[in-house]
């Protein structure tokens, strides 16, 4: 079955304790089981993985693109969009999709967070629609696939 990663990055294993007014109140492991009943119903499969340590991010993409089984990423970078060259190069350097994906909106935020090192070589961004735009991101590969032949 083909399967979609879903990569969080740091601090999102926190997410319920962090400020509601911009990140709402579901946990992770919420956002995870509504991602994979979605995607099932769209004969797809999910492999999540979370991680507050910027080399094991790029270690995960890595080896992601080397499984046959995933057709795309969608990727929350947390601060990381921000400040992290380094991941921008190894999305760049897989050969996936990958969907950035904010719960907040960070192009009306401060003014630091306004900046994403990763939109510039992602195959979408989606921002700003709450826990909900971790299943548009998941829309939005089902519809590259489906443009390409994959489905």
């Amino acid at each position: 079955m083909t399967k979609f990663l879903l990569l969080n990055g740091p601090n999102l294993n926190f997410l319920e304790k962090r400020d509601s007014r911009q990140y709402g109140s579901h946990t992770l492991d919420q956002i995870e089981n509504d991602l994979r009943d979605f995607l099932m119903n769209h004969g797809l499969s999910l492999e999540s993985k979370q991680s507050n340590h910027e080399g094991e991010l790029i270690d995960i993409l890595q080896q992601t693109s080397l499984d046959q089984e995933f057709a795309g990423v969608i990727f929350n970078p947390g601060a990381y969009t921000h400040t992290s060259i380094a991941l921008r190069d190894a999305i760049e350097a897989i050969n996936l999709p990958v969907i950035e994906v904010h719960i907040s909106n960070i192009h009306n935020r401060e003014s630091f967070r306004n900046q994403s090192y990763i939109s510039a070589v992602a195959s979408g961004q989606v921002v700003g629609f709450g826990v909900a735009g971790y299943q548009i991101a998941a829309y939005g590969l089902i519809q590259l696939m489906n443009e390409k032949g994959e489905r």
